[in-house]
Order: structure tokens, then sequence, then C-alpha cells
């Protein structure tokens, strides 16, 4: 006979493995707006030596200062 014990155990290993797929589905969600967001962009669009290249040097730079410097190219000039 399985104790109370054993029982909690063996019902939080299920919510855990329901929990892994909903994690799983959400990170899957995440990467399709993203990479819809590329397509959109014309990014998937590029030679793949260009993109990587431009991958490169956003992994190099950081996404925050791509974004700033981004940023400064969108002010007017006065």
């Amino acid at each position: 006979m399985a104790t109370s014990f054993e029982k909690e155990r063996a019902q939080i290993a299920v919510d855990e493995e329901k929990l892994a797929e909903r994690k799983r589905k959400l990170e899957e969600r995440e990467r399709e707006v993203v990479t819809g967001a590329l397509e959109r962009s014309g990014l998937m669009n590029l030679k793949p030596d260009r993109a990587k290249s431009l991958c490169d040097r956003i992994r190099k730079l950081g996404v925050d200062e791509v974004e700033r410097r981004l940023a400064l190219d969108t002010v007017p000039a006065s």
C-alpha cells in the first residue's frame, strides 16, 4: 500500500512534467514570434555570410549597445 508521502511525490512528479511541457510550448511560441519579426524585417532574406557578419557584430557590441546606436540614428537633426 502506498503511503500518502509516495502519493504526494507521484503527484508532484506529474505536475512537474506538465509544467515542463508548458514551458517548452511557451519557448516554442516565443521563438515563433521572434522568427516572424525577423522575417518581416527582411533579415531572413540576407545572404548567409552577411547575416553571420551582422550577428557577429551584434554579439560583439551587445544588444543594448546596438539598440542605443540605432536610437541615436532616429533622433532628428536640429
